[in-house]
Formats: C-alpha cells, structure tokens, sequence
C-alpha cells in the first residue's frame, strides 16, 4: 500500500520535484553549524586536533594566555596556529546568524560582496548565515506546531462527529467561544509578562490552532457514522475507537491532508509576523521576520526585504506543492481508479 502511494506521490512531477528540493533546503539548514559559523570546523596544532564547531575551547587549549573561550578571527589566534605549523578548516561561510563583522569597508548594512554574498544587515550581521538558521527555526516551528495541532484537532473533530449529541452540542459551543478569544492579545499579554521564547510561543499558538480541522472532520464524521458498512461493523461488535480510525478516518484524511500544507503556511506566517511585530523569538534569534521588520527601518537597504522574500516565497510554495502531491496520494478514490 505504501509503495504504492509513494508511486503516486512521484507520478506528480512537481510534487516529486518540490519534495527534493525542500529536502536538499532542509538538508542544508540541519546542517547550518558546518555551513555557516564563525567558529572552524577542525584546527591542528602539534600533531592534536581540536574540533570548534562541536566543542567549545578556551584560549590555553591552544597555548594561549587566558582562560576565556578562544577567539578563532583575531589575528592573535591565528598567530597561535599558523606559527607552530597548524591549519584551520573553515566553513563555507564564515560567520553564524549572531556574529557581528566589525571588519566592514562601509557602514551597515552593507549591500552584497565576495565576503557578504546576500550582504549584512543593520547589526553587520550576515543574511545568508541569518536566512539559513532563520529557514531551520520557521520550518521546524511550522511542522512540529502542525503536527500537534493536527493530532489534537483530528481527534476532537472525530469525537464530535461519531457520537454526535451532548458530546457535540458541547464541544461545538467551547470551540466557537475558545476561537473567539484574540490570540494576538494574549501573546501580547504573556510577552509583557515572560521573557518570550520558542516553546511559549509554540503552546500559545497550539492552544489557539488546534480547531482549525475540528470542523471539517466532525462533518465527514457525522456523514460517515451513518454509512451502511458502519452501521454492519456497529452490529458485528466492532469498537467504536476501530470504528472510528479504521473505517471512516480515511474518509476524512484526504479532506485534512488538502488542509495541512495550509496550516503549516499559515503557522510559519505567524511567526514570522510575530517576529516582526516584535512579540517573537527573544531579540538576536535567527528570525525571518526581524530581518523583515529591518528591511522596513532600512528602505535603502532592498537587498535585506528581497531575501526574506525569496526564501519565504520558495518555501512556502514548496509546501503547497508536496502537499498536493500527498493528498493525491492518500485520495482513496484516485486509488481505487489505478
């Protein structure tokens, strides 16, 4: 069955190609810390390897006179290295999302150069290193706030619909006065009180997303439970749980699966919204859309705008197009038409 849904899956060529392509990003942004990092990736001195970019090392590791964490861009330290016949292994680019480049020919932010292929922005920071940890941050919060609100909603929605009544009537009246509390008011509100962070940011939101496939699950629910072959399995002294999952779910997993890249969209949107407005990640994160709420202070500056614009364009469009590619892929008509 798996093998062939994912023949489906690569039946739809832009699908197929997105999907490559949002791994090869994916892939690259994993892997940030050994593509883009102030620190080297492997430094011999004496015949003894050191290996920053996993380790943090004081000064005297290196014969060095102080204690405090060494310092790989001064020119001191390279001194330290070069002149006892040592070498450092660099990343591709040399500098992490927070490292400020005091070395600048012209104020910041700078536009784009050999060193800076995207530029800096307002703090000397370098964008590409910023967009790359930013593109892992925004797609880890998407998928994962996704997933959980997914589960949650499926399963509230799937309650509803199957037993119908009370159960309902109940949960219909708490949702409608749960989703009519102003979200944006209470991160705003939490954000005066605790220091805002990732996971705060991540059960706010789950709080407020999970209704978001309640409704069109309840319905395929109501529809379904009232099928002949759930009314025979009823009979037969099926469980309902079995019942519920195993016979009328996948009826309503086609309509959530057409929903899910929208959520995840829509989740990514938010945090970069929240960046931006300034309720976000705690300032110096790597954000998207504090590089958005720069590109507005610094209008001189275009090259800052464009590249978040990119990269969200690219990244949201990606996963829109996998997502259709999956839902045809689960669409139990499409399947029993091959």
């Amino acid at each position: 069955m798996l093998i062939t849904r994912w023949e489906r899956f690569k039946s739809h060529k832009r699908a197929k190609w997105s999907l490559y392509i949002l791994f090869f990003l994916t892939m690259i942004s994993l892997g940030a810390e050994f593509i883009a990092n102030d620190c080297p990736l492997i430094v011999k001195k004496e015949g003894h390897y050191f290996f920053p970019v996993l380790f943090q090392y004081a000064e005297t590791d290196f014969g060095g006179e102080f204690k405090t964490p060494a310092n790989y861009r001064s020119s001191y330290f390279k001194k330290l290295i070069y002149d006892n016949d040592g070498w450092m292994v660099w990343p591709l680019i040399r500098f992490s999302y927070d490292t400020h480049d005091f070395k600048l020919n012209q104020p910041a932010p700078s536009p784009p150069s050999l060193t800076h292929p995207l530029g800096t922005d307002d703090r000397a920071r370098d964008i590409l290193a910023n967009l790359i940890y930013g593109y892992r941050i925004s797609l880890g919060f998407g998928l994962g706030l996704t997933f959980v609100c997914a589960l949650m909603g499926l399963y509230i929605g799937a309650l509803q619909g199957f037993y119908g009544g009370k159960i309902d009537l109940y949960g219909q009246r708490f949702i409608e006065i749960w989703t009519g509390l102003p979200s944006l008011y209470v991160l705003i509100i939490l954000s005066s009180l605790f220091q805002p962070g990732f996971w705060m940011l991540f059960f706010v939101m789950f709080l407020f997303g999970w209704p978001s496939l309640v409704g069109i699950v309840r319905a395929t629910f109501l529809k379904g439970r009232c099928l002949e072959y759930v009314v025979s399995a009823k009979m037969m002294g099926v469980s309902d749980h079995a019942i519920m999952f195993r016979h009328i779910f996948p009826n309503a997993m086609i309509v959530s699966l057409t929903l899910i890249p929208f959520m995840i969209t829509e989740n990514i949107a938010a945090l970069t919204a929240l960046d931006f407005l300034g309720f976000g990640l705690p300032p110096g994160s790597a954000s998207l859309g504090s590089l958005l709420a720069q590109s507005k202070s610094n209008l001189y500056a275009p090259w800052i705008g464009l590249s978040v614009f990119v990269t969200l364009s690219l990244l949201m469009s990606l996963l829109v197009f996998v997502g259709e590619g999956v839902r045809d892929a689960f669409d139990p008509r499409l399947n029993e038409s091959c």
